[in-house]
């Protein structure tokens, strides 16, 4: 870290870096420091005071958050004066925090209820009286429930740093409660940073956890799991695994311990919708119409452009998104190859995303009137479903995804900003050449940066393209293409930091330096797969062998979807 001065916390002797605070040392080192609001990638509130230290030289007592680190600067995390005040701190910050807090009552791992039980905080000594206020249900995504809420306003600093603004406070004092914009012109898009940056589940997924094992308990259903590329690098940190870790084949017999039916995959939804994607895209720089083509399978993004930027509808892609074209396929292509009524098909998401829930309860995505994907489980989700089964994801033994969700490497980099339009790119580059690319990594769209921007040549064309994440960077680049109808080609658009890796429905905490282990981890997926294109993917070929047998009402029907502006809570 070219470390060159150091600090003493409980005498251990740390290095550390210009500028940073005592409790970003003390994480790094292990050394525990309760805290609530943090978080290393907003601004410091210091609301909370649960993060208290005490500084030996001067004794006195200050929030290891604000307290910047200087060459020889000793503290005490766990003194007598420390330990007092923190008790009466948490004692007052949770005596707002409901005792029913549905994460603590069904062991949902709630930090609260950790913190309650390690530091023996009881919440009662300054119990107040509650009057129950209503959750706030953000479409069939996520919601906040002021009933649970400390007030430390990670949430609405998150809401405004990516560029929305919807969540506020409301109140003063101990009334103090999360709440929302009730302007018409701003809008939730139920991305989710919400609920990965609340501490105590105020803000949470609307989760689908009993209605998954009620499917999978109704032994006429053919239950079918699909995972996200993001879900396998993410999951273990819920299992004390490292960041980035790759547990696909183990998550594989997971689902199968579950009693799902079929194991399949999203990242073949993924090659389906880059195919699509693709043809789209080469068909539109050979006609040079509606340029630039917009990428749409972030379901958030979608909500933001048909909220916030109607004007830019023709621009979005047709082509649906991974979850939606593999869920499709199943009930279609797969059903009939098996001789099964896809009424009797229940398909299982699991998402890193909330807006996928959002996404999945569209009724313009209706296939033959049936919702191509029927439940979606978040990351989170997905840990709380195996650790209540007593599965012990780290040590099962591996397995393979069964054949029909077979994926290639394109697939599987979905998840990291810029790799959907890498993907993209990889099978563009063959329907305009003839030709198939050689050399197919383009890491110039790569990283977590929230625009990027390249000049990419394919053959005689020479493509202006971005790759933007998170909506305040979005609106850069949207107004920007208002002004100039030619700055590019092809934009990608997501709306977490770093992509889908850093969606809303991610293990917690999901800070900038977990969220690159994590993509790390994506690419290394891709770089050691054999099949890395996916319109060299077998499965997806005899897809589209069906498709090409259907009406093109049909085909559009499977394939592709219309938007419409949005107004508020639509």
């Amino acid at each position: 870290m070219g470390e060159k001065h150091f600090v003493y916390i409980d005498n251990k002797k740390c290095g550390y870096e210009e500028g940073e605070n005592i409790l970003q040392i003390a994480l790094r080192n292990n050394i525990d420091i309760p805290h609530f609001c943090y978080d290393e990638d907003l601004k410091i509130e210091g609301s909370c005071r649960t993060c208290l230290v005490e500084i030996v030289k001067t004794k006195k007592i200050i929030t290891s958050c604000t307290l910047k680190a200087e060459p020889g600067l000793a503290v005490r995390t766990a003194s007598a004066k420390v330990n007092l005040l923190r008790h009466e701190n948490l004692e007052l910050l949770l005596a707002d925090h409901k005792a029913n807090c549905p994460k603590c009552q069904k062991n949902y791992f709630c930090k609260t209820a950790e913190d309650m039980k390690k530091y023996k905080v009881t919440g009662k000594k300054y119990k107040r009286d509650h009057i129950d206020r209503p959750v706030h249900k953000l479409c069939t995504a996520a919601e906040i429930d002021p009933n649970v809420c400390i007030s430390c306003n990670k949430c609405v600093n998150m809401c405004e740093y990516i560029g929305i603004g919807f969540l506020k406070l409301e109140g003063k004092g101990s009334k103090k409660r999360i709440s929302y914009s009730k302007d018409p012109n701003i809008d939730c898009i139920y991305c989710g940073q919400c609920t990965v940056h609340c501490p105590v589940n105020a803000a949470r997924e609307q989760s689908h956890i009993e209605e998954v094992e009620k499917a999978l308990q109704n032994k006429e259903n053919i239950v079918i799991a699909q995972m996200a590329p993001s879900v396998r690098v993410s999951i273990g940190e819920e299992f004390n695994q490292p960041v980035g870790k790759n547990l696909t084949r183990k998550m594989y017999t997971a689902f199968r311990k579950l009693g799902f039916d079929k194991v399949f995959d999203v990242n073949m939804g993924a090659d389906i919708t880059t195919m699509v994607e693709a043809k789209e895209l080469a068909k539109r720089i050979k006609n040079k119409e509606l340029l630039p083509m917009f990428t749409t399978c972030c379901p958030a993004w979608v909500k933001f452009v048909e909220f916030y930027y109607p004007e830019m509808i023709p621009h979005l892609t047709t082509a649906r998104s991974p979850q939606i074209h593999s869920g499709g396929a199943y009930k279609t292509w797969w059903a009939k190859k098996q001789g099964i009524d896809p009424k009797k098909i229940k398909i299982v998401s699991f998402m890193p995303c909330t807006s996928k829930k959002y996404e999945a309860t569209n009724e313009l995505l209706k296939i033959n009137g049936l919702f191509p994907v029927d439940y979606v489980l978040t990351t989170r989700e997905t840990a709380i479903l195996l650790k209540k089964n007593n599965i012990d994801l780290p040590n099962l033994e591996s397995s393979e995804v069964d054949e029909s969700g077979t994926y290639s490497g394109a697939g599987a980099i979905y998840g990291a900003s810029g790799g959907v339009m890498e993907s993209a790119l990889r099978t563009t580059s063959y329907l305009l050449t003839g030709e198939e690319l050689r050399k197919i990594d383009y890491k110039e769209i790569r990283g977590i940066e929230g625009i990027k921007k390249a000049d990419i040549m394919i053959g005689n064309y020479i493509l202006k393209v971005a790759v933007v994440s998170m909506p305040k960077n979005a609106r850069i680049i949207l107004e920007e293409i208002k002004k100039n109808k030619h700055a590019y080609d092809y934009v990608e658009f997501m709306t977490c930091p770093g992509g889908c890796i850093g969606g809303g429905g991610q293990p917690i905490p999901s800070t900038q330096k977990i969220i690159k282990k994590r993509i790390e981890g994506l690419y290394n997926i891709d770089s050691s797969m054999k099949l890395r294109k996916a319109h060299l993917n077998p499965v997806v070929l005899d897809f589209f062998k069906y498709i090409d047998t259907l009406s093109p009402s049909k085909q559009r029907e499977i394939l592709h979807r219309k938007y419409s502006r949005k107004k508020k809570f639509e």
